[in-house]
C-alpha cells in the first residue's frame, strides 16, 4: 500500500481531580464544544462528548498520527487551561491525572453514543465509581483498586 489508512474509534473517560471544583451545568456545553475543537485540532473527529459535574465521556475517532496518551493529554491540558479562564470559580480546577481509554467497534458506535448522551439520567441510579469499575471489567482491564481514585 502506498497510503496509511485507519479509522480508530475511542471511548475516553476522565474525572475532575478529587478536591477540585466541579463543572457547573451552565458551562458544560461550552466545555464540550471546546474539547471537540481540541479533538479536531488533533486531526480527529468528535462524535459525542458529555458527562456530569465530575467526569467527561468522549467518543471520537482518533488520528493514526498520535498515541492515545498524547491525545488525552492534549484534551485534558488544553481544556483545563481554557476552563480556568471562565472566572474565579475555576481557578483551582484540575483533571485527575489518569484516564480510561477503550477501543470501540464501529458496530457499537451508535449504542455508545446514546449511552454518552444519557449520562445525567444514567448517574441518577449508578455512581461514577460503579460505572468506571463496570467498564474496567467489561473491557477486561487489569487494575489495582488501591490506585483508581488517587
Amino acid at each position: 500500500m502506498t497510503h496509511s489508512l485507519s479509522k480508530l474509534y475511542v471511548h475516553i473517560i476522565f474525572h475532575v481531580k478529587t478536591g477540585s471544583v466541579l463543572i457547573r451545568p451552565g458551562d458544560e456545553n461550552e466545555l464540550y464544544a471546546y474539547i471537540g475543537g481540541i479533538i479536531k485540532d488533533n486531526a480527529s473527529f468528535p462524535i459525542k462528548i458529555n458527562g456530569t459535574e465530575n467526569h467527561v465521556h468522549v467518543l471520537s475517532t482518533m488520528s493514526k498520527n498520535i498515541s492515545l496518551a498524547d491525545f488525552v493529554e492534549e484534551i485534558k491540558k488544553n481544556s483545563s487551561r481554557w476552563i480556568k479562564t471562565k472566572g474565579k470559580y475555576y481557578e483551582c480546577f484540575a483533571w485527575q491525572s489518569g484516564y480510561a481509554g477503550y477501543s470501540v467497534s464501529q458496530t457499537k458506535v451508535a449504542v455508545l453514543k446514546r449511552y454518552i448522551e444519557q449520562q445525567k439520567q444514567h448517574h441518577q441510579s449508578v455512581s461514577v465509581r460503579d460505572e468506571y469499575l463496570q467498564f474496567l471489567r467489561e473491557y477486561s482491564v487489569d487494575f489495582d483498586g488501591n490506585y483508581l481514585w488517587t
